[in-house]
This record gives C-alpha cells, sequence and structure tokens, in this order.
C-alpha cells in the first residue's frame, strides 16, 4: 500500500475539525503543532484498519454487482 496523501486544504480541514472535537469535546485546547502530530500518529498507526475497511466493502459491492451481472447473463442463456 502506497503512502495516502492529501491536498493541503484536507489536512488543513481535519487538523480544523480535530483541534474542535478537542476543545468541544474534551475541554482541552491544542495547538495546530500537536494536532498534526496526533492526525499524522492516527494515519500511520491505525489509518490501514480504516482503508482496508474500505476496500472489503469496496469488494463486497463488486462482488454483488458481479453477481448480479451473472444472473442476469444466466437468465438470457438459450436452450440447446
Amino acid at each position: 500500500m502506497s503512502d495516502i496523501e492529501f491536498t493541503k486544504e484536507a489536512l488543513a480541514s481535519m487538523v480544523h475539525k480535530l483541534r474542535t472535537y478537542f476543545d468541544d469535546e474534551l475541554h482541552q485546547e491544542i495547538g495546530q503543532f500537536e494536532a498534526e502530530f496526533l492526525l499524522e500518529f492516527f494515519s500511520k498507526g491505525i489509518g490501514a484498519h480504516y482503508y482496508n475497511k474500505g476496500l472489503q466493502d469496496a469488494r463486497a459491492v463488486f462482488e454483488s454487482k458481479i453477481e448480479s451481472i451473472d444472473e442476469e447473463i444466466y437468465a438470457i442463456e438459450k436452450e440447446t
């Protein structure tokens, strides 16, 4: 798996959400620098779990579509 890269705007948004969460839910302020390090830890430490779950979900959708196509192909088969 290659590293996942985000745009500067996406990173800024995630850092903002992380800082807001700490402030609103934990009543603790964290700085920009700390939030960026925490985001990097989550991304590298547990991000692969979320990535893999996304792939599993995509695979399930793909397999469902393939099964549907397979059924449609059998439905149009001619008797021999």
